[in-house]
């Protein structure tokens, strides 16, 4: 899938990169790469290319798993109880790099999640694991007034270590190996009305739309039509920019009067997600190694008369509400916060949870510039989800607005460990 991810087959985990080239190894020159191409490719591409956006479910999965996950979606399976000879990482030195920057942050993180926590639709979704709604709501008041108190980023693992049991994620293969990627929220420039400049539109949610016969009409059906006239929320000065909205889900947009104009997903058609840059390496365009969406940007700038027969070989369609302002929200319904938020898959894991993430974040080297990854340890909330983020193997974090967080963002590649923190 193409969307808001860079890819760098530099900063891909060696294990990772390893086995998908062994897989296709064993499948070049056989019909089965092009069939695996075509039913799965989609979801490995998107996977170890890391363009995936889950603000909010913006496409639907292929009917491809990877095979280490095709049993893994059962409630009681995807996170169990550490076992008591495993190492608990709250007993290790390293300890939460942002909290005392953050402390704040992570707070309103936590009040979002216990606003969640209490709605009926959280009820419906517990328990989970053994874990029940009520327990995970005490938890996380708990752990909030710990944050509260606790004077350092040491002192609260310790008192978490005391008080919380962990739970971990299977991992995609058993054994607990998680990977991440990361998202965020796009700031592009746009119009309200029509104009010479801005010529594609982003639309509102047909108020008939329930009522829509299935399947329903593909992208090019209905950006070829005038069935969503009228129905326009904003114009974008790029096709390819409205189409990645698209994938992202939400945008703040910048008009030309200086107002900020936010939207966030309503709704999307029932066509299955095709990933743009997965059709041009098929067609032999540009090689998988070489994708990343500048190369993308940059191919679609050289060779303008492929941007809408690529478009529209993804025929699934993404509609958008003004959220008046608001920052990103996830699935959920409650906001998400920037490194504070991780997208799961939410039939498996609890919604709204506190988690425990042990992976590697980009950071700027202060004498460089530059972004070089740091491995972190760090308490994060379980609020939100996406269509490609299926399975205990996959966590989406959330890195914040704008183009910085884009290219942190799209670095974010890496395996690492999925806890989640119950009270004892």
């Amino acid at each position: 899938m193409i969307g808001s991810h860079s890819f760098r087959k530099s900063k891909l985990n060696t294990s990772n990169y390893n086995q998908f080239s062994r897989a296709k190894r064993s499948l070049q020159g056989q019909k089965s790469w092009q069939l695996f191409l075509h039913r799965g490719g989609d979801l490995l591409f998107a996977t170890w290319v890391g363009l995936i956006c889950a603000v909010p479910p913006c496409y639907m999965q292929t009917d491809f798993q990877l095979p280490a996950e095709a049993a893994e979606l059962k409630l009681a399976q995807a996170v169990v109880p550490i076992s008591p000879r495993a190492v608990n990482p709250l007993s290790l030195d390293l300890t939460d790099d942002l909290l005392e920057s953050d402390r704040n942050n992570l707070l309103q993180a936590i009040d979002n999640s216990i606003q969640y926590i209490r709605t009926p639709t959280a009820d419906r979704r517990y328990p989970v694991a053994g874990i029940s709604r009520d327990l995970m709501e005490r938890s996380l008041v708990r752990f909030r007034r710990l944050v509260q108190v606790s004077r350092t980023a040491n002192d609260l693992q310790q008192a978490v270590s005391r008080e919380f049991d962990l739970y971990k994620s299977v991992g995609r293969d058993g054994t607990g190996l998680v990977q991440f990627t990361g998202y965020y929220e796009a700031v592009y420039k746009a119009s309200r009305t029509r104009t010479g400049e801005f010529q594609y539109p982003l639309y509102r949610l047909p108020d008939d739309f329930d009522q829509w016969r299935s399947p329903h009409p593909t992208r090019a059906m209905l950006e070829g039509s005038k069935q969503l006239a009228g129905l326009e929320i904003a114009w974008l000065s790029d096709r390819f920019q409205a189409f990645l909205v698209h994938v992202q889900g939400s945008a703040r947009l910048e008009l030309p009067d200086g107002k900020l104009l936010t939207v966030g997903y309503a709704g999307k058609t029932d066509q299955p997600y095709r990933s743009v840059g997965a059709e041009l390496v098929r067609d032999g365009k540009m090689r998988l190694e070489d994708v990343t969406l500048q190369t993308l940007i940059e191919y679609f700038q050289k060779n303008p008369q492929d941007l809408v027969t690529y478009l529209n070989r993804n025929p699934s369609f993404v509609f958008f509400r003004e959220t008046n302002g608001k920052t990103a929200t996830g699935s959920l319904g409650v906001p998400v916060s920037a490194e504070r938020s991780i997208a799961t898959d939410k039939k498996i894991f609890p919604s709204g949870g506190i988690a425990l993430i042990r992976t590697e974040i980009p950071f700027e080297n202060p004498k460089t510039g530059k972004l070089e990854l740091r491995q972190v340890q760090r308490f994060v909330l379980d609020q939100d989800t996406g269509g490609a983020i299926r399975g205990a193997g996959r966590v989406d974090i959330f890195m914040g607005t704008g183009d910085r967080a884009k290219q942190r963002s799209g670095l974010i590649k890496g395996d690492g460990e999925l806890y989640y923190l119950v009270l004892k």
